[in-house]
Order: structure tokens, then sequence, then C-alpha cells
């Protein structure tokens, strides 16, 4: 059995301002998630889905299409605002889409097997997608799930503000719960976040924190339909509700429905989050070509 890798790119990010799941940040063109694939390929996944929108389908697989084609199996599903709502009414003033919970549930029909979840405009390492692929082959069950703990201190950005899932793990390295921080920042030398108030509260360098990478059975998809439809009945009036990961997480871990592994690793996580983080993105990507970790041309 090989994994799938399932990438989360329906989303075009405000504060970056363009579709940056297809900007060119490597030497030869590379966009971020080709790094992801060329990982994933040698970690032992066997097919890549894709989830995007309509409006932009032509030009991402002009993109993806030609590099991928013969190295690994891909797939496409899209995140359509009217999804699995199963009669519910649109509201007329929806905008947004549902969430990530809701675009991992749009590809349910496509996956049959464990499968991985990342965000498309990230860089995970190749440790990450080891770890991963290792226990999806191996330990992916109905009742275990997994998510990859990155070190807090590779994880933030040099020119803002960012939000981290803070994993609280038990003593066998199972989740107890994961704390949304939304406003994470370098303060000197300390790492803080702030709360509602404006309190600011020092965070350890080491602590474990989600960038969205998952490791799920397939039995995720009808845990998550059935929680969606609570969601809606509960939130779906809300115009910036958003149904995510952790909602379905959480609830499979306090109704005691099983575990999810912290999986540590010590891969440097970069993205870009804000337009200033863009040549560093660069930077770190030739630097890492020029160690000899990637070829200077991913797919040639």
């Amino acid at each position: 059995m090989q994994p799938t890798l399932l990438i989360l790119a329906a989303g075009m990010a405000s504060r970056y301002g363009s579709l940056k799941q297809i900007q060119q940040f490597g030497p030869s063109g590379e966009t971020i998630v080709d790094y992801s694939i060329y990982d994933a390929i040698r970690a032992g996944f066997g097919k890549v889905v894709f989830i995007i929108r309509k409006d932009f389908e032509k030009e991402f697989k002009e993109i993806f299409e030609p590099k991928l084609k013969g190295r690994i199996a891909t797939d496409y599903v899209y995140q359509e605002m009217d999804a699995y709502l199963n009669g519910y009414p649109m509201p007329a003033d929806r905008a947004k889409p549902w969430g990530t919970a809701h675009a991992v549930l749009c590809a349910k029909e496509a996956i049959k097997e464990p499968f991985a979840v990342i965000n498309a405009d990230d860089f995970y390492g190749r440790d990450s997608f080891e770890k991963a692929a290792a226990f999806l082959k191996n330990d992916a069950k109905p009742d275990v799930y997994s998510v990859i703990g990155y070190q807090l201190s590779k994880t933030i950005s040099e020119h803002g503000s960012v939000s981290r899932g803070v994993c609280a793990a038990d003593s066998e390295s199972n989740l107890a719960a994961i704390n949304e921080r939304t406003k994470v920042y370098k303060d000197g030398d300390k790492i803080v976040y702030e709360d509602a108030d404006g309190g600011k509260h020092a965070m350890a360098p080491d602590t474990p924190v989600s960038m969205n990478f998952w490791g799920f059975h397939p039995s995720v998809f009808d845990l998550s339909q059935g929680l969606f439809k609570d969601f809606l009945q509960k939130d779906g009036d809300k115009p910036k509700s958003e149904f995510f990961i952790p909602i379905v997480v959480d609830h499979f871990i306090k109704n005691k429905l099983g575990v999810v592994n912290v999986i540590p690793t010590g891969a440097q996580w970069f993205g870009v989050t804000y337009k200033e983080d863009a040549p560093g993105v660069q930077e770190s990507l030739t630097a890492l070509v020029q160690s000899g970790e990637y070829p200077d041309n991913l797919w040639k």
C-alpha cells in the first residue's frame, strides 16, 4: 500500500495578495509545492490529490501535469461552496469557502487509502515526509491518526505575526489538545503570543506546533461528514465561520474515538505568509540546492 498526499490548494491568501500556490521560488522555476511532491515521491507516496477551485483549474493543471506525468499518479477535486451541504440552503452572504476540514471532505470519493494532508504554500522538509509515510504505511488505523509536530522556533516569520496550533501531548506522545494562538511573533530574543486582551506570553522555542501536516485513515471522511452537518446547523449562517481540521481532531480525541500521534520533526519550515517572506524562501531553497539536498532542477 502506498499512501496518498492530499494538497490543500483551493485558497488565495489575502495577506499575500496572489495565487502563491503557483509562484516560482526554486532555481529552475519550482513552486513550493513542487518540493513537497518531490519529497513525497522519494518517501514512498503513490498518488497526489490536489484540492483546487474550478476558476484556476486550467492554469494549475498546465503547470503541474507536464512535470508530474509518469512520476506519480495525480487527481483533482474541487472545493465548491455547495459540496456536502446535503440540503442545507446556501447562505446568500457566504463569500468564502467552508474551511480546511470541508476541503478534506471534498476528497472523499478520490481517496480510499491512508493519506497525508498538507498546505500548498508551506515548505515542510524531507524528514517530515519520511516520517509521515512511515506512519501511514505502518500505523494508520480508524482509531490512530497523526500530526507532524514542528519546533515553534523553526516556524516563525521575520515579517509579522503568525497563527500557530500549539500541540499539547500526553505521556505517550499522543495529542491531548491543540490551542490556537493567533498572534505569535518574535519579541527581541523571545517568542511570544498575544492574548485577546493584548497580554504577552513567552513561549519555549521547542514548543511543538501543527503546520497542518496530518496523517489520516480514510475513516476520517465519514467522521468529518457528520461533523460538518452539525457545524452547518450551529454556525452555517455566520458568513465567516469555517470548519477546520482541528475541529474534527478535537472531537476525535475528546470523544475517545482514537488517538493522534504527535510525530516530532526537526525540519525547518518556511512559507510565504507575507510578500516580504518571498526573498527568504528563495534564499532558503537556493541554500538547500547548494547543499545537495535537492537537485537544481527537480523534474529534469
